[in-house]
């Protein structure tokens, strides 16, 4: 029996970083049930990992998401939902200073924290 009765396409990425004098390739693979051209496939691909970047990677910068060690129960759904919350919290604040700077600068000045809460609730 075949697994994806809607599988319209197959297809490899495969991407070169170089840092340094070390060079990695990394292949991904993708199954589709859309038809798309290369071009078409290229721009949803980056669109993925952009939405992937944008959320994911910030959160494991700012609030060390892959650090966490709560892996139980509602523990984990609770803390991802606290840290998004928060997240959202500093973005809400017009500052020139990193999101990590933000946050750190939360958790020391009450009166920043007041700004911050006062400027989400707008």
């Amino acid at each position: 029996e075949w697994r994806f009765k809607d599988l319209a396409m197959i297809a490899m990425v495969e991407s070169e970083t170089i840092r340094g004098a070390k060079t990695c390739l990394e292949r991904r693979y993708y199954l589709s049930s859309a038809t798309l051209t290369a071009q078409q496939f290229a721009h949803a691909v980056r669109a993925h990992w952009h939405v992937e970047i944008r959320l994911h990677w910030v959160m494991d910068v700012v609030f060390h998401d892959d650090l966490m060690r709560l892996r139980t129960q509602n523990g984990p759904a609770n803390m991802a939902t606290v840290r998004h919350m928060s997240l959202n919290l500093i973005r809400s604040i017009n500052d020139k200073a990193s999101l990590k700077v933000r946050r750190k600068t939360l958790g020391w000045d009450d009166d920043y924290l007041e700004t911050a809460i006062t400027a989400a609730h707008k």
